[in-house]
């Protein structure tokens, strides 16, 4: 497998974990969002949309963070699988991860970000209260999803890691660069926390990915 990703993206991020938690070996060659390598011809002709992560697996190439990592679980099923078994466990989990990906990540990704400031002249101020504002929404939901479940365990579903966990980190480590009051969230801290006592999680750190 060849894995087209950008250190710090988000959703790029969520497919490095999934692969070091199925153990799946794989090959990275970055795409530099800052460089612009992401819309260059190259990379367009994997993913028109220019985004990032893009896995090869043979001959098929696929897009979308959340469509790459169920891919995974229904081509390798011998390997953890990363939703639960039952319809009912799938649909929270999903709920929780596209909460996540769907409608915190979209409005504070880096194409967003530029966009603040270099067309409509936000200030390095603004840009952070956008941030957090969109950070708090999405968090202020996802601990009340949380603490309200019967089905919270040691991480969002469960005491396994699902899609959901694999959103979530990724996401408090952007929330922490912005210096977010993560302390309005124990149930998110704690899970946070117990995911990166996994080397699965920590193997994926941006810092540690060609090209940081």
């Amino acid at each position: 497998m060849i894995l087209f990703d950008y250190c710090r993206s988000s959703a790029a991020y969520r497919v490095r974990i999934a692969l070091n938690l199925k153990q799946m070996p794989y090959e990275q060659v970055p795409v530099s969002l800052l460089a612009g390598e992401h819309v260059a011809a190259e990379h367009l002709g994997r993913n028109p949309q220019g985004f990032v992560p893009a896995l090869q697996d043979g001959k098929a190439m696929l897009t979308q963070s959340l469509a790459i990592c169920e891919y995974l679980d229904d081509a390798y099923p011998q390997t953890q699988q990363l939703m639960p078994a039952d319809a009912v466990g799938k649909a929270k989990v999903r709920a929780m991860a596209q909460l996540i990906a769907c409608d915190i990540h979209p409005v504070n990704n880096l194409r967003m970000l530029k966009y603040l400031v270099a067309e409509l002249g936000a200030s390095d101020e603004q840009k952070t209260t956008w941030y957090q504002h969109w950070i708090y929404k999405g968090f202020d939901a996802l601990e009340q999803m949380l603490a309200d479940s019967d089905t919270t365990g040691d991480f969002c579903y469960g005491d396994q890691p699902t899609l959901a966990d694999l959103c979530l980190v990724p996401q408090v480590f952007n929330a922490n660069r912005f210096k977010c009051d993560m302390s309005r969230y124990p149930n998110i801290v704690r899970i946070n926390d117990n995911c990166l006592k996994a080397k699965a999680f920590t193997d994926a750190h941006p810092d540690l990915q060609p090209g940081a």
